[in-house]
């Protein structure tokens, strides 16, 4: 997944602002007047919602784009209508025997499918095969 540079700009800042808070309560002074586990207590909820934040914001960004299959790309490499339901049961993590048995057709005719795909995409692996896939928008 790539972030976008705003949410990396406001991480930075965010945590910039937070190392400026540190050095302006004074380690020293804040760390004498809480017991140790209190103080690190705090330091972990003020990450935990930085995290909660980042998280959602994320999740926002992902879900809130419906995804839109670039066809252009699938007709341009050649992939066919069986090659493309083999591809997409990779990428939901299925092995070759349960593919092969969802399509109706043998383990060796999906073993096929995938050299071509392999073939077709450039890469030499399954998790290439879906990695690249998704960079062209062929698969959610």
């Amino acid at each position: 997944m790539h972030l976008e540079r705003s949410l990396v700009l406001g991480l930075a800042v965010a945590l910039g602002l937070a190392a400026f808070a540190l050095q302006w309560l004074d380690f020293q002074y804040t760390a004498r007047m809480m017991p140790a586990p209190i103080y690190i207590a705090l330091i972990a909820a003020a990450f935990l919602g930085l995290g909660l934040w980042a998280g959602a914001h994320i999740a926002r960004k992902v879900n809130g784009a419906a995804f839109r299959k670039n066809t252009k790309a699938l007709s341009a490499l050649g992939i066919s209508q069986r090659e493309y339901q083999v591809l997409e049961y990779l990428a939901a993590g299925y092995a070759n025997k349960d593919i092969a048995r969802r399509l109706g057709v043998s383990p060796n005719t999906i073993k096929t499918h995938l050299n071509r795909l392999y073939e077709k995409l450039s890469v030499q692996r399954r998790t290439q095969a879906v990695d690249r896939a998704r960079t062209l928008a062929l698969i959610p």
